[in-house]
């Protein structure tokens, strides 16, 4: 697992929990940040993804 994996899911952790206390207290930029973050994670891991299976396909 590359690290940009771990990172990402991470950070998408970090937005879920944003994105839920913003919706519970009513702050919208919470829950937008929150959205944000989770948008980021999810193209974080992808791009993880993109280079494990590149390096992978190298080492054959």
């Amino acid at each position: 697992m590359h690290k940009d994996q771990v990172e990402g899911a991470a950070k998408q952790a970090r937005g879920a929990i944003k994105d839920a206390a913003g919706k519970l207290t009513g702050d919208a930029k919470l829950q937008a940040d929150g959205k944000l973050d989770k948008a980021e994670g999810k193209i974080q891991g992808k791009v993880g993804e993109a280079k494990e299976a590149v390096r992978d396909a190298l080492k054959r």
